[in-house]
């Protein structure tokens, strides 16, 4: 039996034994939209939950769009030329028009990246796109502080400033925030450093609701929505997209409102009711781009871990092109290298300000302290095998038949789209 994975652009292909008992598990069938372009107009010309985009952007002189950097699908050749024209057509000038790219903190988008993110050369041409830089003081206006958590909400200043301020982006599970998009574009998305690495820290990420497709009392996203508050006025177009990345829906309007309805839908058809936990499990970072750095593939391990039985082999294939991750990442991961996670959690939960990037380490936690985790990786230098905390493999269908071997147990699901897929144990039937 043949079945593909996603990784890297081109995709994977297991070859595996007949005799075995497979499971794929995959999102359910998604209704596709077929005309885009008049599903994008109706969604600035008729929102529900605003006024049309042309409405909101009359008496205004200037407007400020956040976009998703390179880690993210977003269909952004879709909607951002007819988004623009609306603004233009309500009076805002192209030249008082800003694309933000919301880096967080990773690396900013340059070059040809930057014009693949944006995917509209018009949209390159006639409006300025300028990325976020986090650590860059002067570039964020300070808000103060959130009122339960006391967070710090620094704000990039051109999405502060701007007259109209809209977020865009891909609504899909998040592994800590229940769901991206919306109030994650803002922040972490164009957020300063010390709001990032607070809400990041492990008094959050160990709160045993900040997992994925779970909104209900998320210390994250209730987070997000208090800054959105403290913002004003904000609005979004959200998407979702299905494993071939074509759109399945699309919205606009005020950006709590129609972010919850986009997350209405992308709930339904991203999580998959499994009757049974396995111990052997096979899934993907979900290929290009997430796939890109260890440090993105590590939610591919997490979003799996409700079907695992305790000490499964768990089996993950991502390409990390561009290596770990950042130098504070790898320095992370050396860190629990040489601690041992036990002293290295201790450590982290004394800290208000999480050290950057050490909050995907501290992820890394969840799935070995549950599973064998194995690394397939044919983009990570060697030197690296050894910070990546995990067992490497050369071989995907070795490592299956080892597991089947030793467990005795000859059944084995496969994840091939990973962390856009949450399976959840339904129990036996």
């Amino acid at each position: 039996m043949q079945i593909e994975l996603d990784y890297s652009r081109e995709g994977l292909v297991l070859d595996l034994p007949d005799d075995l008992d497979i499971q794929i598990i995959r999102k359910p069938a998604m209704p596709l939209i077929s005309d885009t372009r008049q599903a994008v107009l109706n969604a600035l010309t008729k929102p529900a939950s605003s006024p049309a985009a042309a409405n909101l952007a009359q008496g205004k002189g200037s407007a400020c769009i956040l976009i998703c950097d390179v880690t993210r699908p977003v269909p952004n050749q879709l909607f951002l030329q007819p988004l623009i024209r609306e603004l233009v057509t309500g009076g805002i000038p192209l030249d008082a028009i800003t694309i933000l790219v919301a880096t967080g903190l990773h690396r900013p988008n340059e070059g040809e990246e930057l014009a693949s993110v944006v995917g509209d050369p018009w949209v390159m041409e006639n409006v300025t796109v300028a990325n976020h830089f986090a650590r860059d003081d002067d570039m964020h206006i300070d808000l103060g502080f959130t009122s339960t958590r006391h967070t710090p909400v620094k704000i990039d200043r051109r999405f502060v400033e701007a007259d109209l301020r809209i977020a865009t982006g891909l609504v899909e599970p998040h592994f800590m925030a229940g769901y991206s998009g919306g109030r994650k574009v803002i922040a972490p998305g164009v957020a300063h450093e010390d709001t990032i690495r607070t809400f990041h820290s492990a008094r959050f990420i160990e709160d045993p609701l900040a997992i994925q497709c779970n909104l209900d009392g998320n210390p994250l996203h209730e987070e997000q929505l208090e800054i959105v508050k403290m913002l004003g006025d904000v609005y979004a177009i959200n998407t979702v997209i299905d494993d071939q990345r074509q759109l399945a829906f699309v919205n606009f309007g005020e950006i709590i409102t129609s972010h919850l309805a986009a997350v209405e839908f992308a709930h339904k058809v991203s999580t998959v009711d499994v009757q049974r936990r396995y111990r052997t499990l096979v899934t993907s970072a979900a290929g290009y781009p997430l796939d890109k750095t260890y440090y993105q593939a590590v939610k591919g391990m997490v979003t799996p871990l409700d079907i695992l039985d305790q000490g499964a082999n768990l089996i993950l294939a991502a390409d990390c092109s561009e290596g770990i991750g950042s130098a504070d990442y790898r320095a992370s991961q050396k860190r629990l290298l040489d601690e041992g996670s036990d002293a290295f959690l201790k450590g982290i939960l004394k800290k208000q300000f999480a050290d950057i990037d050490e909050w995907q380490t501290e992820m890394l936690l969840r799935p070995t302290r549950v599973a064998n985790v194995h690394l397939f990786s044919q983009g990570l230098d060697p030197e690296d095998y050894h910070l990546t905390g995990v067992q490497m493999t050369t071989s995907i269908e070795a490592t299956i038949a080892k597991s089947v071997s030793e467990s005795g147990d000859r059944r084995v699901a496969i994840i091939p789209e990973g962390p856009y897929v949450i399976p959840r144990y339904a129990g036996a039937t």
